[in-house]
């Protein structure tokens, strides 16, 4: 009866750290969890902090959006491991706590300062797997950021709306990723593209 007990009192504990308490996000994620989405603006946050010199601050810059993005394009092994790479940080704490007070609780409740603390020691740590961990994390975080609308009008790098030509080899193969059945059809009254002079002087590569 004891021990039934203390599973429950463990169970309710690790409940409450890995998923309790965190804000609901205003935005409906395909992927990301609030835990994940409260994470990731804490680190951006930290990366990115409120300066007049940066075009917009990490918890800002919405990068929980471009997180779940990314994590919907990602295989599924791959995406399991990006999300276990939050969890990783979020919780370290737990291990390796903060300077000061309340230094075990979860990333995204820790000041400022502790933060900082706490992503500097993952960068200089003696261990090569926590630094790579950390370089990984880093690399989600800026591509984010730089991909933010306002970090790219202030690099003067503003996407640009580009019309893809049909050519002739869309009419030959299926998009990426489907079946034979889903190669296009050109459309009634649409031109073949030019010919053009063989690769090989006297040989036509477009015959049969």
């Amino acid at each position: 009866m004891i021990l039934l007990v203390l599973l429950m009192a463990v169970g309710v504990a690790v409940f409450l750290r890995l998923a309790a308490g965190y804000p609901a996000t205003s935005t409906s994620f395909a992927v990301l969890a609030p835990r994940e989405a409260a994470f990731l603006d804490a680190a951006g946050e930290t990366f990115f902090p409120p300066d007049d010199t940066l075009p917009v601050s990490g918890g800002h810059a919405d990068l929980p959006g471009y997180a779940d993005r990314y994590l919907v394009a990602l295989p599924g092994r791959q995406r399991t491991l990006v999300r276990a790479l939050f969890a990783l940080f979020e919780h370290f704490t737990l291990v390796s706590p903060a300077r000061g007070r309340g230094g075990f609780r979860r990333f995204s409740s820790l000041s400022p300062e502790q933060r900082f603390e706490v992503l500097r020691g993952w960068e200089s740590s003696g261990f090569y797997v926590r630094r790579m961990a950390f370089t990984a994390l880093k690399a989600v975080l800026i591509l984010g950021y730089v991909g933010h609308p306002q970090s790219l009008n202030a690099l003067g790098l503003s996407p640009w709306k580009i019309e893809s030509p049909r050519v002739e080899a869309d009419f030959l193969y299926p998009p990426i990723g489907e079946g034979r059945d889903r190669v296009p059809v050109r459309p009634p009254g649409e031109p073949s593209p030019a010919r053009r002079p063989p690769l090989v002087p006297g040989f036509d590569q477009e015959s049969p």
